[in-house]
């Protein structure tokens, strides 16, 4: 049987988390102390070292769970063998879209919040491990599209995909519509701009086999 003491520090630790996550969505992880966390959460600075090391524990805490649910859904995407690459790629496209609108209020801090560089080969933080992963995932669905060979275009392309991506989703992190709603209005415009890209990236592509010939 769970006793008082344990549902209090459950209650607590969940206030912490709320109070964080709530902070570093609105001002930016970065910037945001203990000690406005134990403010937001109603306890002492003290009381959040009980059950977190740091900030970056608290981060990690946030930050974990949403990435493994967005990585679990692209790689789902990813194993379908009935969808070709431009297909797939769409699709994972417009899955990290929704996904992200879904969590709009986590979404800088699970993406971004002290985040190190996608093609870093050894980051310290676990978050950043998954992060990377989910850059590979993105990339690899990306080059199978292409055809493409893992080199720096194929590095750049990535980038400049994750780029519109995040614009994207960025353009409508403090929309008040129901999120069906927004994605009914908008998800052909969404297609558009992935259908667009991948054009882009094919002339590219086209244009410099034909500068080498």
């Amino acid at each position: 049987m769970v006793s008082k003491q344990d549902l209090r520090s459950e209650e607590t630790k969940n206030k912490i988390l709320k109070a964080a996550g709530k902070l570093f969505g609105k001002r930016g992880y970065d910037v945001v102390t203990i000690r406005e966390i134990a403010k937001e959460a109603g306890c002492s600075h003290t009381a959040i070292y009980l059950y977190y090391k740091d900030k970056e524990s608290l981060l990690h805490h946030l930050a974990m769970p949403l990435l493994h649910e967005l990585k679990e859904l692209l790689e789902k995407i990813d194993q379908q063998t009935n969808l070709n690459g431009p297909a797939k790629l769409k699709a994972i496209c417009l899955t990290f879209i929704e996904f992200c609108l879904l969590h709009q209020s986590m979404y800088i801090t699970f993406i971004s919040a002290n985040a190190s560089r996608v093609d870093e080969q050894d980051p310290k933080l676990q978050i950043n491990k998954v992060r990377i992963e989910l850059f590979q995932l993105l990339k690899d669905v990306l080059n199978n599209a292409l055809t493409l060979s893992e080199n720096a275009q194929s590095l750049a392309f990535s980038r400049i995909l994750f780029y519109n991506l995040h614009g994207m989703v960025s353009t409508y992190l403090n929309h008040k519509e129901p999120l069906q709603k927004l994605l009914d209005r908008l998800s052909s415009t969404f297609e558009q701009s992935i259908d667009a890209l991948y054009l882009g990236f094919q002339e590219i592509i086209k244009q410099g086999a034909n500068n080498e010939s």
